[in-house]
C-alpha cells in the first residue's frame, strides 16, 4: 500500500497528497470499501485520529489494515497489532471483523482464541488471532497496564468513552519509539472530554495526529447509505431503488431520533456537545486556581510501617514541624478555617485541603497536604493532631468515613464533635458517600466553581487532572470507580484532591456550628521519642522527604 501521508494534520498535507487522498470518493458498487475508508487506510501517520459518525465502519476498515500487517512478514513491515475497546463485545467484534478480512485476503491465520491476561489479582479474558507470519492481533482489556512490554500497532477505539484515556493514550504513545502506530478512533463524548482536547492539539500543531473527520453526511457523500441500500436490497425509506431524497429523508431520520439538537450534532455530525464530557470544564477550573497555593507532599514507602511507632512518631513529629508548622503559623486567626479529607492507606493518597472562609464569604484554599502509603496512626498524628489542634478559628471539617477512612473520621470527630445537622452541634461531618449525597453536594462545588467564589485552589496539573475526572453518572455527577491513575511521578491518584475539596467545600456549606473549645493539649516536645542513630538505621532521616 503506498504510504502516501506524512505525520501531519490533514489540512496541512500537501497538494499532492490531499489530491491522492480525494481520489477516493464516490460510491462503486464493486469496492469493498468506500471512500473515507480508502483514505483512512491510505493515510500512514504514525499517529491519526478518526472523528466520526456512529456506525460507518471506521473500526471494520482498521481490522482490514490490522490483518494485512499481520499477515506480512517483518521486512515487509508486519508486526502485532493491540486493540483497545471500551468493552468486551467492541473487543470480540473487531477480532471477528479482522478474522474475516484475513480470510477474505486468503492469509493462513488461525480461529480466533480466547486467552487469559494476568491483571494483577484477577484473570481478564482478551481474543486473540494468530498468523502465519509470526505475528498476531489482539484485542485486550482498556487497562492501560496491558501494553507494558507490549510492542505493535495500538488501536483504541471508542477513545472518548475510555474512563483512563490519558493513561491508555500514554502507554500506547512508549510504543511509537521503536516505530509502532497508534491509531484512535470514536464519536465524540462533550466538548471538554481528554479525546477532544487532543484532537485540538492535533490541529494546533502541539501533537502530531493525522485528524480525519468523518460525518454522517460524508460518509454518505461517499456511499454509505447507497451500500446500505445494496445489502439490504432496498431503500429504507421508500421501499424500492435507492435515491437521493430518500437517503436525504434518512439521515434527516436519525437526526430528528436523538433527543436534541446537541445529541444529533455529537453523534453523527462530529460535534462535541457542550458540558457532556467533564463535568467540570477546565476554563472553569484554571480561573479559581492560584500557582502560589502550596501542595506539600509526603510519600512513604511500604517498609515505613514496619518501624516502631515512636521512631516513626518522632520523625513525622519533627516533619509537621518543618513543613506543617510554617503554614499553619501563616494563616489569618482572625477567619474562618475548614478541612476537607479524602482518606487512603495503601494505594492512592490522603489528601487534606485546608481553606479560609473570607470575609465576604469566599472560600479560599490555604494549602493541600497529600500522604502516601502513610501508617493509620501517623494519618491521625498528622492530621487530627497536628493540623486540626493548630488551626485557627476552625469552623468544621468533612471527612471519607468510607471502609478505612472511618477510623481517621472517627478520631476527629471524637476529638471535635461529631455534626448534627437538626441540632447543629459538632465540628466533624463523617461522610459516607453514595449516590444521594453526591446529587445533594455536588452543585454547590460547581457553583462556587462558576462563580467564582471557590478560590485559589493550587495550579498544579495533578489537581487539574483530578478536579476534571468528575463525571455524570446517570445523572449524577461522581467520581467513577474506575478514575484510578499515575501521576508523572508514577504515583497512584483516585481524583484524591477533587474529593477533598469537594469534602472542604461540604464542610464549609454546611457546617454552621460555632466554634466551640475542647480543651485539647498540644503535644509537649518532652514526649518526643529523639534518636538520629535509629533513624538513621531505617534508612531515613527525619524531616526529608
Amino acid at each position: 500500500m503506498t504510504n502516501a501521508v506524512t505525520e501531519r494534520p490533514l489540512n496541512q498535507l500537501s497538494n499532492e497528497c490531499q489530491n491522492f487522498l480525494d481520489s477516493f470518493s464516490g460510491f462503486n458498487k464493486n469496492d469493498v470499501l468506500l471512500g473515507y475508508q480508502k483514505r483512512w487506510i491510505a493515510d500512514d501517520s504514525q499517529i491519526k485520529v478518526g472523528e466520526k459518525s456512529r456506525r460507518i465502519g471506521l473500526t471494520w476498515a482498521e481490522a482490514a489494515d490490522n490483518a494485512l500487517d499481520a499477515s506480512m512478514s517483518r521486512t515487509a513491515g508486519g508486526c502485532d497489532t493491540f486493540y483497545i475497546g471500551s468493552n468486551k463485545e467492541m473487543a470480540r467484534e473487531y477480532i471477528d471483523a479482522v478474522a474475516m478480512w484475513a480470510k477474505a485476503y486468503g492469509y493462513a491465520a488461525s480461529e480466533t482464541q480466547e486467552d487469559v491476561f494476568n491483571d494483577e489479582d484477577k484473570d481478564i479474558q482478551v481474543f486473540v488471532i494468530y498468523f502465519a507470519s509470526g505475528f498476531k492481533v489482539k484485542a485486550l482489556s482498556s487497562s492501560p497496564k496491558n501494553l507494558r512490554g507490549m510492542q505493535g500497532n495500538v488501536v483504541i477505539d471508542e477513545a472518548a468513552f475510555h474512563d483512563r484515556f490519558a493513561e491508555v493514550l500514554k502507554a500506547a504513545m512508549a510504543l511509537t519509539m521503536w516505530g509502532s502506530k497508534v491509531r484512535i478512533i470514536s464519536t465524540h463524548n462533550g466538548d471538554d472530554s481528554p479525546f477532544n482536547e487532543y484532537i485540538k492539539d492535533c490541529r494546533s500543531g502541539k501533537k502530531r495526529g493525522s485528524v480525519h473527520t468523518i460525518t454522517i453526511e460524508d460518509a454518505c457523500n461517499d456511499g454509505l447509505y447507497q451500500r446500505i441500500c445494496q445489502v439490504l436490497g432496498k431503500c429504507q425509506v421508500t421501499g424500492g431503488e435507492y435515491t437521493a431524497e430518500g437517503e436525504r429523508q434518512w439521515i434527516q431520520n436519525l437526526l430528528n431520533d436523538t433527543e436534541s439538537e446537541e445529541d444529533a450534532q455529537e453523534e453523527y455530525m462530529c460535534v462535541p456537545k457542550h458540558g457532556s464530557g467533564n463535568w467540570l470544564t477546565r476554563a472553569m477550573i484554571e480561573k479559581n486556581m492560584d500557582k502560589d497555593t502550596p501542595v506539600i507532599s509526603l510519600i512513604k514507602t511500604d517498609d515505613f510501617s514496619l518501624v516502631d511507632e515512636h521512631i516513626r512518631r518522632s520523625e513525622i513529629h519533627d516533619w509537621c514541624e518543618e513543613h506543617l508548622k510554617p503554614l499553619l503559623d501563616g494563616l489569618n486567626p482572625n477567619l474562618k478555617h475548614y478541612v476537607g479529607e479524602d482518606f487512603a492507606r495503601s494505594s492512592n493518597l490522603t489528601s487534606v485541603s485546608v481553606g479560609a472562609e473570607q470575609h465576604n464569604l469566599d472560600l479560599e484554599v490555604q494549602f493541600i497536604v497529600e500522604l502516601g502509603k502513610m501508617p493509620y496512626k501517623q494519618q491521625e498524628q498528622i492530621i487530627v493532631d497536628y493540623i486540626l489542634k493548630q488551626l485557627p478559628n476552625f469552623a468544621g471539617g468533612a471527612f471519607d468515613a468510607r471502609g478505612n477512612g472511618g477510623f481517621l473520621a472517627e478520631a476527629a470527630a471524637d476529638m471535635f464533635g461529631r455534626w448534627d445537622e437538626k441540632e447543629q452541634t459538632g465540628l466533624i461531618d463523617e461522610v459516607s458517600f453514595s449516590d444521594p449525597w453526591y446529587r445533594n453536594n455536588t452543585p454547590p462545588l460547581k457553583s462556587a466553581l462558576e462563580d467564582g467564589t471557590f478560590k485559589k485552589i493550587p495550579k498544579t496539573d495533578r489537581v487539574l487532572a483530578d478536579l476534571r475526572a468528575f463525571r455524570v453518572v446517570k445523572g449524577i455527577p461522581k467520581i467513577p470507580t474506575a478514575t484510578a491513575s499515575e501521576d508523572r511521578q508514577g504515583i497512584k491518584r483516585h481524583a484524591d484532591t477533587a474529593i477533598s475539596l469537594l469534602l472542604l467545600r461540604h464542610a464549609q456549606f454546611t457546617i454552621e456550628a460555632k466554634v466551640r473549645e475542647y480543651g485539647y493539649e498540644s503535644v509537649k516536645s518532652d514526649t518526643i521519642y529523639q534518636d538520629d542513630d535509629a533513624t538513621e538505621f531505617y534508612g531515613f532521616k527525619r524531616g526529608v522527604l
